[in-house]
């Protein structure tokens, strides 16, 4: 080959490999930089919620409630603007700035009008792919304040996530506000947790249990104060006449898990113990919350409880307030929560 016969473009297609590697190196340092920088954004937000990391206490879970029940009042498709002011609270409260969660909005419309599920993941290491739902709805029946249902479930849900932020667990964990609990969408496609339950399956999450927080707040310690579903015949199973405990109640499909929560519960002695049941779902009261989205995805669910209309004279009424609740035994409840959802994320540590 004459020095005449190398054309530029023979030139440019003989250096065409070499660009390409030089090109590939680079493209590697700078992948190695990213991958660095994000690496250090990571590291540098966990120990941001590791600083926001906060015990569980009486004083948060009485603000929580306040808020939502007094400060803001009714929550429904009836007060809209109040309702997405709630969500609003919910999503600052779990957020950067507060506890250290990237927040997702899970949002979709019914009839003109928008509604949001609220989603703070705390990702696993070793079984990162097996997640535990821990959910609670902020919207109340009608004109209620909703103080025990559920301001008191959702305060539960934050001082849980805000004790948790920064920790590491094998299992990944989903803490969850949703919307559209109460009536017109209880038990419909427009429920908030039944939506987010068909898009966790459509998303093929293998979800090992999912946690509902349903009105925590209410006890009475008076004899013949708690009532039980229609075909429980309480005294012969041997449970209580006074209204001062806590209920996990689950189908019979997730009777595994109602006895890992109350065992968990009960791990450490408390004034408010836990007492299971795995119960036919079609039962009265037995599907009455989010858990019952999640059955109808057939994922094992949960709904832990004081009862709600079996114990509480408020229920659904004006008289949903703060000043009704044991806001002490609430917080023994969401130490207990807390304990649950520890060992639950924490499978090969012993732990079922």
């Amino acid at each position: 080959m004459t020095r005449s016969s190398i054309t530029p473009i023979k030139i440019l297609v003989m250096a065409l490999p070499i660009g390409l590697v030089l090109l590939g190196a680079l493209s590697f340092v700078f992948y190695l930089r990213n991958q660095s920088k994000l690496e250090g954004a990571d590291s540098q937000n966990n120990e941001i919620a590791i600083m926001l990391r906060k015990k569980i206490d009486q004083a948060s879970l009485e603000a929580t409630i306040r808020t939502l029940s007094d400060t803001l009042g009714p929550r429904s498709v009836e007060t809209h603007d109040t309702l997405q002011a709630a969500a609003s609270f919910l999503e600052s409260s779990l957020g950067r700035m507060n506890m250290g969660y990237a927040v997702e909005r899970q949002s979709y419309e019914v009839e003109g009008k928008m509604f949001h599920n609220l989603i703070a993941e705390l990702p696993g290491t070793s079984k990162s792919e097996e997640v535990l739902v821990v959910g609670a709805h902020y919207d109340t029946a009608g004109s209620t304040p909703g103080a025990d249902d559920n301001a008191s479930g959702v305060a539960v849900l934050l001082a849980v996530a805000h004790a948790m932020t920064g920790t590491e667990n094998e299992r990944t964990v989903r803490f969850v506000a949703f919307t559209n609990e109460e009536p017109p969408f209880f038990h419909t496609e427009q429920m908030g947790s039944r939506v987010y339950a068909r898009s966790c399956v459509v998303r093929g999450d293998n979800i090992v249990g999912m946690l509902c927080l349903e009105s925590l707040g209410y006890f009475d310690d008076k004899e013949e104060s708690q009532e039980y579903p229609q075909g429980i015949d309480a005294e012969s199973m041997g449970y209580p006449s006074a209204g001062n405990f806590i209920a996990v109640v689950g189908n019979e499909t997730s009777s595994r898990l109602v006895d890992a929560v109350v065992t968990h519960f009960n791990a450490e002695p408390r004034k408010v113990p836990a007492i299971g049941a795995a119960l036919p779902s079609l039962m009265p009261w037995v599907n009455a919350s989010d858990h019952w989205s999640f059955w109808q995805e057939d994922i094992q669910a949960v709904m832990i409880t004081d009862t709600a209309p079996l114990r509480n004279p408020n229920y659904h009424l004006p008289g949903d307030t703060i000043e009704t609740l044991d806001l002490a035994c609430l917080t023994e409840v969401a130490e207990g929560v807390e304990l649950v959802v520890r060992q639950l994320a924490n499978p090969d540590e012993g732990m079922r």
